[in-house]
């Protein structure tokens, strides 16, 4: 898959720091925002959501926000939405943990025209960057750069 190249290709960035056992401090760029994520027991403290849930919540949230961009743009009356995302965990070949499968249901409080909706239904989900991206499966790519912490006594390079 080839991605085409043009005038409104952007990115965003998020830092994450590692705090404590296996909580970060997440960093999302925009201003003051930051949350913690952390793994749930026996490894972390779950003191905040995991990577699974995150990545539910995004599928959620770019699907809830696609429909209410369309249904709006139709002028149906939108008085409230509910969404939930379930991500099932499953094990690989290997016996490693996965994301198989992400279930996203919708449940728009509306009133008017039905049939503006019903076109809806067919457009919203192809507006979502986040859900089209997994579906078709993206490159990720890893890179580590290890860091020496240095001490005070060693010898400084000239």
């Amino acid at each position: 898959m080839t991605a085409q190249v043009s005038h409104e290709d952007s990115s965003v960035e998020v830092d994450l720091a590692l705090e404590e056992g296996y909580r970060f401090r997440v960093d999302l760029g925009a201003g003051e925002q930051t949350l913690v994520m952390d793994e749930p027991p026996p490894l972390g403290e779950d003191a905040g959501p995991n990577a699974a849930r995150m990545l539910a919540a995004a599928v959620g949230n770019c699907l809830s926000a696609s429909l209410l961009f369309c249904l709006r743009r139709a002028r149906v009356d939108v008085r409230a939405v509910r969404t939930t995302a379930r991500a099932s965990l499953v094990r690989n070949e290997r016996g490693r943990l996965r994301v198989g499968e992400i279930r996203v249901s919708i449940r728009p409080e509306i009133a008017g025209d039905r049939s503006r909706v019903d076109r809806c239904l067919g457009l919203f989900e192809d507006f979502c960057v986040v859900t089209e991206s997994v579906r078709r499966g993206l490159p990720v790519t890893a890179e580590v750069k290890p860091r020496e912490e240095r001490s005070p006594f060693d010898p400084v390079a000239a």
